[in-house]
């Protein structure tokens, strides 16, 4: 009797469980790696217990991006975290989870003398995404070495970093400023990694993170962009949670199975290539820490940012309001 008793109290449990699902809940990312665990989660089915359609979508420029969030078409969002700042302080309901990537920015080049960012003064650079990620992270930097990144450089801005990647793959450039997995998949394409004994058509050189290590004397790290939630699923502490949850898990995997991973994410983000994705995973800094663990580390950035362009971060420091507890 009482385990029949049991049995009716979990299926009435189940079902009450059943008919609080959301009908779907969208998650969205750029091509870079900070989005790929998503595309693990929707294909694992692992939110399945809390909405019936799970689908991911994917933003492929800040303008996107912006429109997603202030049109409410995302429940939760890939970020860089200056961009999420920007729009908290705009006064669109976002609050940031967490930063999952510390690490992804990196110079790549055919002269293989060039080591540093000084090195490549005079130099015409591709670079993406104009006023946004890569593009402040240089401009800060090479400000902080006593440089002007717009007399200094000669830097021609693209649409996207993959725009940039291929310039530089039909030599239409020399160097580019590129994210993963964008910097593995170009030295794939041209034979250069792993590297060919005689002359690779390309190199990887300076990698941002160091550079803002030693130029700032903190750790090789910046907390570069993470994952966010917006509107009303941000007040459902149980979605928020189970989500994090399953983010966490399936961040990991990606980072243990590259090759599995690199096949996946062509799946869903066909412009992309699995053995560079794969090659890539490597390369990249991918820990998920809570957004108010991370707050020093955000807060160090931002005030460079705001101190240099205010704009970039919309203006100030975001209060503690931004960041989920």
């Amino acid at each position: 009797m009482l385990k029949k008793l049991s049995l009716i109290v979990a299926l009435i449990f189940t079902t009450n469980i059943s008919a609080q699902k959301l009908e779907k809940l969208v998650l969205s990312g750029p091509v870079a790696s900070v989005s790929h665990p998503l595309v693990h989660m929707v294909q694992t089915g692992a939110l399945n217990d809390i909405a019936k359609k799970v689908e991911f979508v994917l933003w492929k420029n800040p303008d996107e991006l912006r429109a997603l969030t202030l049109k409410g078409r995302a429940d939760f969002i890939a970020v860089p975290s200056n961009v999420g700042a920007n729009l908290y302080n705009k006064g669109v309901d976002i609050k940031l989870l967490n930063i999952s990537v510390w690490g992804i920015l990196g110079m790549i080049t055919r002269d293989k003398t060039l080591k540093t960012l000084a090195d490549f003064k005079g130099k015409e650079i591709a670079m993406p995404f104009r006023a946004d990620m890569p593009d402040i992270l240089f401009e800060e930097i090479v400000k902080a070495q006593g440089m002007n990144p717009k007399k200094d450089f000669k830097l021609k801005y693209m649409s996207s970093p993959f725009d940039a990647m291929q310039s530089l793959i039909l030599r239409q450039v020399d160097h580019a400023l590129l994210a993963e997995p964008a910097i593995s998949i170009a030295l794939r394409k041209t034979g250069s990694f792993p590297l060919k004994l005689i002359a690779p058509d390309l190199y990887r050189s300076t990698d941002l993170q160091v550079e803002w290590g030693k130029t700032f004397k903190v750790e090789a790290k910046v907390p570069q962009a993470g994952m966010a939630v917006l509107g009303d699923i941000g007040n459902n502490k149980q979605i928020v949670q189970r989500f994090n949850e399953e983010y966490k898990k399936s961040l990991k995997w990606y980072k243990n199975n590259p090759k599995k991973a690199g096949e996946l994410i062509v799946k869903y983000i066909p412009m992309l290539d699995a053995v560079g994705v794969a090659d890539s995973i490597k390369y990249v800094q991918l820990d998920a820490i809570k957004a108010k663990d991370a707050k020093k580390d955000l807060e160090f950035f931002f005030g460079m940012l705001k101190k240099n362009n205010p704009k970039t971060i919309g203006g100030k420091l975001p209060d503690d309001g931004f960041y989920y507890r």
